[in-house]
């Protein structure tokens, strides 16, 4: 299955797929903010190959909160990872949740900062297939050490349609906020992200390019003077309480519980939190009303030792099931965190 954005490259890896004349399927996100003429861009793409894309959409209920609370260009000030999260990377986790390969038009020349490592084929580093848990999802990336001037050659020889933004300057083409276009001699990446960092430019889509950013050996993330991930926070959601020191502390101190909890011991910047954050979240929405507490409590940085020391934390995350009489959590023992084997491993427990 393909993702497929608006770029040369993901045009192109359609006409080759077209040309080895097996099936193949197409699926875009579509985050509400695309220049309106990526949307006709998809239009001619589906004509042009006879296919239907597969698009996949934020959810409105957390876009209307993020819009509410922070505005529509909440990104400009405070960095394009939350907006991301909630518009591409959270409905990408749910597209590849149903599958256990994906293909992508990444290539090691478009960011220097992130992709010149980036291998043909791959243990998605980030995101969770069909059977769940790490190494569930394999991501090719045929593309990888092809040269964009290549690329375009290719697709003016079998005269495919091609964005009509790339004649205005734009060669990266992301959201329209966030996308401008280039000059002469400018790296094409300069076009994305312009007020930001320009070694880290991944909205999340490919997170585990991103190398400098390693934090204690556990994950990825940037950190402060103080050690902590400077990243938005992970697992915001109505049905998931955020559990400070004093609060898992009293939650320890209890044998006797009127309600039994799940929680989860997280790093924003660990990307193994970030892959199972959507099956968490969706384990809150389904317990909720059961009786059964959700809670996360963030557990890096100054917390590390304690959460070590009293939580079992081993690694990001730990999940833990706090039982209604017992004194002693229980800890999670695989590594599937799809929400079947999370609500199993509950259910068992209850």
């Amino acid at each position: 299955m393909f993702n497929y954005y608006s770029g040369a490259e993901d045009v192109a890896l359609i006409e080759y797929a077209r040309l080895t004349g097996r099936p193949f399927r197409v699926f875009s996100l579509d985050t509400g903010r695309l220049n309106p003429e990526t949307y006709k861009f998809f239009d001619e793409v589906e004509k042009h190959y006879g296919i239907r894309i597969e698009y996949m959409f934020p959810d409105a209920v957390e876009v209307q909160a993020l819009v509410r609370s922070k505005g529509l260009f909440s990104f400009y000030e405070d960095g394009h990872q939350e907006c991301c999260r909630v518009r591409k990377v959270r409905p990408l986790r749910r597209a590849l949740k149903g599958l256990r390969a994906w293909i992508t038009g990444q290539r090691k020349d478009q960011s220097p900062g992130t992709r010149l490592e980036v291998p043909v084929v791959q243990v998605d580093p980030v995101f969770e297939g069909m059977d769940g848990g790490v190494g569930s999802l394999v991501k090719f990336n045929p593309v990888a050490n092809v040269k964009g001037d290549d690329v375009w050659k290719f697709l003016r020889t079998m005269n495919v349609p091609v964005n009509s933004l790339h004649a205005k300057g734009y060669i990266s083409i992301g959201c329209e906020p966030c996308t401008r276009p280039v000059l002469p001699g400018q790296h094409e990446r300069e076009g994305r992200w312009w007020w930001e960092d320009s070694k880290a430019k991944e909205c999340g889509l490919h997170k585990g390019n991103i190398k400098e950013e390693i934090l204690n050996g556990n994950g990825n993330g940037a950190a402060n003077a103080n050690g902590n991930a400077t990243n938005t926070d992970l697992l915001v959601n109505e049905n998931v309480m955020n559990l400070s020191r004093p609060g898992i502390e009293n939650l320890l101190k209890l044998e006797n519980r009127r309600e039994p909890w799940v929680v989860v011991l997280y790093a924003p910047w660990c990307q193994f939190c970030q892959a199972m954050e959507g099956s968490y979240i969706e384990l809150a929405e389904k317990l909720a009303g059961s009786g059964i507490k959700v809670g996360k409590f963030r557990a890096d940085g100054e917390e590390k030792a304690f959460a070590q020391q009293e939580l079992q934390l081993g690694s990001f995350p730990t999940i833990l099931f706090f039982p209604k009489h017992s004194a002693r959590p229980i800890k999670y023992p695989s590594e599937k965190r799809d929400v079947d084997s999370l609500l199993a491993f509950v259910s068992a427990l209850r």
